[in-house]
């Protein structure tokens, strides 16, 4: 009974492993409810999606969702799993495109 069909374009990866400014939505927390509800009560649920912020390799772990920027543990970074999302990460640049039409 596993769920990976949902996951069948992307694969489900930590988020502690995505690179500054990678877009991606949330697909499950892999901890118990203590953590699970924790993240919950911060707007991080499954089908949230998130930004990276800041990720150093090491301290905190910074993201975006819901407009809010949040800081995270590295080890419950690891916990959370999701899924990148291509399409919104190349959406970013074309306000900067659009932006430069004018060109006077």
């Amino acid at each position: 009974m596993s769920t990976d069909s949902h996951a069948g374009q992307h694969r489900a990866v930590p988020l502690a492993s995505l690179a500054d400014g990678t877009a991606a939505r949330l697909v499950t927390v892999e901890g118990g409810m203590g953590l699970r509800s924790r993240l919950t009560a911060m707007g991080l649920r499954a089908g949230a999606q998130v930004r990276v912020v800041h990720n150093g390799g090491h301290g905190p772990f910074v993201i975006s969702a819901g407009g809010t920027r949040i800081v995270l543990g590295r080890g419950m970074a690891h916990r959370v799993l999701v899924a990148p999302d291509d399409a919104v990460a190349d959406a970013s640049p074309a306000p900067d495109c659009e932006g430069r039409r004018g060109g006077g």
